[in-house]
């Protein structure tokens, strides 16, 4: 008789099978006379009953020092209880079903108890060896149920040969329905495998890369085994869909074997490029990031990501950068190793080609990137824990020849600057250090003018460099020259247009003269300096007082600091790129 051990709490717990199994039991005359225990479940057979079939029982009751054996101890036996008690209905000849769920539990128990046809012919091993061969394994999805159960069964399954059967048919078989598909949809196979323990998953996958399956292929399997596996971690690709509590609060035992997981998986992606999508690899560094992956693992994900940089939108950097609720930055240093490496290899193609950075030969993906960057920083810049050297560090990355306009960068450095409005002077200008104001559209130069968050002299240059765009006739809005047809100007344009040229010569000589008595000034050195000390004073400074009052009257109109600063030192420099020699005529829009 099957009976529950002298515990009353696991009384109440008994199996129904182990209650069948006591009446088969009971229906037999001649009673019991050895108790089986295995783990806390006690079963009261016959002797002879279990010699019979199993060579194990009969060492253990002949190798026993008494000689009246009562009790035997099977805790051992692979798949507990249950497994037992149907072979020991195998040895009473009471029937019970074989199935693919069972089978490989049922097998490891026949051979743990020894009851092969070695034995006794047609025995309960031989049974189970037959429908592996003739049932469980004649289909994918009966071989990778066979090899799921394998996993509770190790190292047995795995030393009888049970998993290496299983993972040849699984690959054989997946392989042929990836390169000939015969059902609907075509990657059906792909999910039947998501059940599998990762170590199984993997030597599935090599197993189908040994029978030449297509990375793509194999792609496909990964991708829909991770997210599978991963579902909480992967699945939310925005940043900010699934509630996540903080890694120290989580389960540590849990957190391992995800970690196990992600660098498992990582180790499984095909060299190939352009096999995986940037979200899902994203994804996955996100995953590496938070669960506190292998630096090797880290490392990979990234050089995979920087290698297709170009295609990465904003949203897809967002992923690695924010934890699961979306309220705080994660992690800025993935995507900054991302971008150096995109920017170090890109540097080096152009040096290869005879580019140089320097002069602004930049190719067209790198320019794509740096769109990218700037607006990836207008995304994260109203993070307090945002710091002013992460956001410039992050910034400067990308060579000032790639981005044609800094527009984009303007607006990421005003949003970073009204969300942490308590920086002072200094900082702000730090903030504004990675933009030149000189690249801002027209439409970007007016309203920095009028942007109080900006430091003052971010305000200066535009305003400076506005007037002599405008002094000189040349109306840069939107990088060109806005054109009216000559039909649809009216003679007050005209005259306008001649008038304005007219002074703008004028402003022109008189700069020349002021140019060129500074420059007589210099020549003369300290000989024009001796003969002014002796000199008449008076005379002497009314005549510098004149012509300098009267070049000072002229470009009053001109100067954009006549109501701050003074300082005119370097308006050589910006004077350089403005045609001095003849002027442009200045043409309006009609809108």
């Amino acid at each position: 008789m099957a009976t529950e051990a002298n515990n009353p709490i696991n009384m109440n717990s008994m199996s129904s099978s182990l209650q069948r199994t006591g009446q088969w039991v009971f229906s037999q005359d001649i009673p019991t006379d050895v108790v089986v225990e295995v783990g806390e479940a006690n079963f009261s057979l016959h002797k002879f009953m279990l010699v019979a079939k199993s060579n194990y029982i009969r060492k253990l009751i002949m190798e026993s020092k008494d000689s009246d054996v009562t009790r035997i101890d099977l805790s051992d036996i692979p798949g507990g209880p249950e497994m037992f008690e149907k072979a020991a209905k195998f040895c009473y000849g009471v029937n019970f079903e074989i199935t693919v769920q069972n089978v490989a539990a049922l097998h490891c128990a026949a051979e743990f108890l020894q009851m092969t046809d070695k034995y006794c012919d047609n025995n309960l091993a031989g049974r189970t060896q037959d429908f592996l061969s003739q049932v469980a394994l004649s289909s994918l999805s009966g071989a990778v149920v066979v090899l799921k159960s394998c996993e509770i069964l190790l190292p047995i399954s795995r030393d009888l040969g049970i998993v290496r059967r299983c993972v040849d048919v699984v690959g054989a078989k997946a392989c042929n329905e990836a390169m000939f598909p015969c059902r609907i949809p075509p990657n059906w196979w792909t999910e039947e495998l998501c059940i599998l323990d990762v170590d199984f998953f993997t030597d599935v996958v090599a197993s189908m890369k040994q029978r030449g399956l297509k990375p793509s292929s194999l792609a496909s399997a990964i991708i829909i085994y991770t997210e599978r596996s991963l579902r909480d971690l992967v699945r939310d690709h925005s940043g900010r869909g699934v509630k996540f509590s903080d890694p120290e609060n989580n389960d540590s035992e849990e957190r391992s074997q995800q970690r196990d997981l992600v660098e498992s998986i990582v180790s499984l992606l095909p060299s190939d490029k352009g096999l995986f999508p940037i979200n899902f690899l994203c994804s996955l560094l996100r995953c590496a990031v938070f669960l506190e992956a292998s630096l090797a693992s880290k490392n990979e994900l990234e050089k995979r990501i920087s290698v297709v940089l170009e295609h990465v939108t904003v949203d897809d950097l967002l992923i690695p950068s924010f934890t699961y609720d979306g309220e705080r930055l994660l992690d800025l240093d993935s995507v900054r190793r991302i971008i150096s490496t995109f920017v170090e290899k890109e540097k080096n193609v152009g040096v290869f080609n005879g580019g140089d950075f320097n002069k602004g030969l930049c190719s067209a993906s790198l320019q794509r990137v740096a769109r990218t960057v700037d607006s990836y920083l207008a995304e994260i810049a109203t993070y307090g824990e945002l710091t002013i050297s992460k956001f410039n560090a992050i910034a400067n990355l990308v060579p000032k020849s790639a981005r044609k306009s800094d527009d984009d960068l303007y607006r990421a450095i005003d949003i970073f600057l009204k969300a942490h409005h308590n920086l002072d002077e200094i900082e702000r200008e730090k903030v504004c250090s990675s933009m030149d104001p000189l690249k801002l559209s027209y439409e970007a130069r007016l309203h920095a003018s009028q942007n109080k968050r900006l430091p003052v002299n971010i305000v200066l240059h535009t305003l400076y460099y506005d007037q002599l765009k405008l002094r000189s006739g040349v109306e840069d809005k939107e990088g060109a020259v806005v054109v009216l047809p000559e039909a649809v100007a009216t003679r007050g344009q005209v005259k306008a247009d001649a008038s304005l040229a007219k002074e703008n010569e004028a402003l022109r000589s008189e700069l020349m003269k002021m140019k060129m008595y500074v420059s007589d000034l210099q020549k003369s050195g300290g000989a024009a300096g001796a003969s002014s000390s002796n000199a008449p004073p008076s005379n002497k400074k009314s005549s510098k007082s004149t012509f300098f009052s009267s070049v000072s009257k002229k470009l009053g109109k001109l100067n954009p600091f006549r109501h701050g600063s003074k300082d005119t030192s370097n308006i050589d420099e910006d004077l350089a790129g403005v045609d001095i020699t003849k002027p442009r005529r200045r043409r309006f829009s009609i809108s």
